[in-house]
C-alpha cells in the first residue's frame, strides 16, 4: 500500500507535487493515462506508477485501491473529477485536488453527506487555487464578527500551464459570485475594481474563482465576489463571451487544446520562478460601514501549488481526516497558510 497516489503526475502541477512529497519523506504512488509519460517521470523520481484513463473504471478501480489518498492534478477537473471520486468512494479513499473550477467543486460539495456516511473525506482546492485565499477569507471573517460580503483578489500569474489553459477555454462564459448563500450568474470582467496589492491601486476585474464555492462553507458567510488583476487577455473576455459556442463544438476543443500545447514550451525553472510573487487580497464587510481587509504574499502560483498540495496530502496520509466535503482552511485553520516558507500576511484595513 502506497501512501498518496497522484493522478496526472506527469503534467506540470503534478510532477511539483511529486518531487515535494518526495522531499517531505513521502513515496507516491504516480497515475496518469499516458503511460510513456507517467514512466517518465516515474524513472526521474524512482517511484512505481501505474496507468489508468479516467474512462477506463477497472484500471482507474485497481490504481486507487493501492493508496488511503488519492490527489487528482489532471485538469481540466470537470473530466476527471467525477470519475476519481466515484473510485474513492467505491475503495474508501480521501479525494483531493488541485481544481479551480466552481461546477467541480460544487459537484463535490453536493456529495458531502455520501462521503461522510462512507468515511470518505472530499477535500478540493489544495493548491494555490484556494489555500492563499481561503486562509485569508478565513482571518477577515474571524476578525470583523457579523460579517455579510467577502471579496477577494489575486494579482496576475506568472505563465499558465496547458492544463490552465485548457479549463480557462472551458469556462469563457462561466461568469458566476455568491449571493444570499446562492451561486449566481455574474458575467465574467462586468465590475472592475482598483486594488492595492502593495505598489499602489491596480485594475482588477471579477472572475470566478473557486472561492465562490470553498469560502462559504469555510466562513458561513453568502455573499462572495472573486477578481483577478486585469491583463490585455483578460480584457479580451467579452470577446470570449461571444465566441463560447464555437469553442465548445468539437473543433473548437481540438484548435484550443491544440494552440494551448503549441504555446506551451519548456516550462519555467527554478531560477525562473524563484523570485515571483503572488498576492492576495481579502475584504470582509459587516453591511454597516466596517471592512476589515488583509494581504497575503506567497511563492510563484504553480511552485505554491507543489508545496501545499504535498504538505496537505502527507496530512492527510498521517490520519488528519475529517469525513465529508472539507476547505483548506476549515479543516487546518486560517493561519495554516503561515506555515509555508516565503508567505506574509498583513493587516491593511482603510
Amino acid at each position: 500500500m502506497h501512501p498518496v497516489l497522484v493522478y496526472g503526475a506527469s503534467g506540470y502541477s503534478g510532477r511539483l507535487v511529486a518531487r515535494e512529497l518526495c522531499r517531505l519523506g513521502v513515496r507516491p504512488l504516480l497515475c496518469g493515462r499516458d503511460g510513456r509519460k507517467v514512466a517518465a517521470v516515474a524513472d526521474e523520481l524512482g517511484l512505481p506508477h501505474r496507468v489508468a484513463a479516467v474512462d477506463d473504471p477497472t484500471a482507474l478501480a485497481a490504481a486507487v485501491a493501492e493508496a488511503p489518498v488519492v490527489l487528482n492534478a489532471a485538469g481540466p477537473f470537470s473530466h476527471t473529477t467525477a470519475p476519481l471520486v466515484a473510485a474513492c468512494l467505491a475503495r474508501g479513499a480521501h479525494y483531493l485536488d488541485i481544481a479551480g473550477e466552481v461546477p467541480a467543486v460544487a459537484a463535490l460539495a453536493a456529495r458531502h453527506a455520501e462521503a461522510r456516511a462512507r468515511g470518505v473525506m472530499l477535500l478540493p482546492s489544495v493548491g494555490f487555487d484556494v489555500v492563499p485565499t481561503d486562509c485569508l477569507l478565513a482571518y477577515v471573517a474571524r476578525r470583523c464578527p457579523g460579517g455579510r460580503a467577502l471579496v477577494t483578489a489575486v494579482s496576475k500569474p506568472l505563465f499558465l500551464s496547458p492544463g490552465s489553459a485548457k479549463t480557462l477555454l472551458e469556462h469563457v462564459d462561466l461568469g458566476v459570485a455568491r449571493r444570499q448563500g446562492v451561486v449566481t450568474p455574474l458575467r465574467l470582467g462586468a465590475i472592475e475594481r482598483a486594488f492595492d496589492f502593495g505598489d499602489g491601486a491596480r485594475s482588477c476585474l471579477n472572475v470566478s474563482f473557486v472561492d465562490v464555492v470553498t469560502a462559504y462553507y469555510t466562513t458561513g458567510i453568502g455573499d462572495v465576489t472573486t477578481f483577478v488583476e486585469a491583463t490585455p487577455l483578460l480584457r479580451l473576455l467579452p470577446l470570449g463571451l461571444m465566441l463560447a459556442p464555437w469553442i465548445r463544438s468539437p473543433f473548437g476543443e481540438l484548435v484550443g487544446q491544440t494552440l494551448a500545447d503549441a504555446i506551451w514550451r519548456d516550462p519555467p525553472g527554478t531560477a525562473d520562478t524563484g523570485s515571483y510573487r503572488m498576492t492576495v487580497i481579502a475584504e470582509c464587510s459587516d453591511g454597516n460601514g466596517r471592512t476589515v481587509r488583509a494581504r497575503l504574499t506567497t511563492p510563484e502560483a504553480y511552485d505554491f501549488t507543489g508545496v501545499t498540495a504535498a504538505a496537505i496530502a502527507a496530512r492527510v496520509a498521517a490520519g488528519e481526516v475529517e469525513p465529508g466535503f472539507q476547505t483548506p482552511a476549515r479543516l487546518f485553520g486560517a493561519d495554516f497558510v503561515l506555515g509555508f516558507a516565503g508567505v506574509r500576511r498583513e493587516d491593511c484595513d482603510s
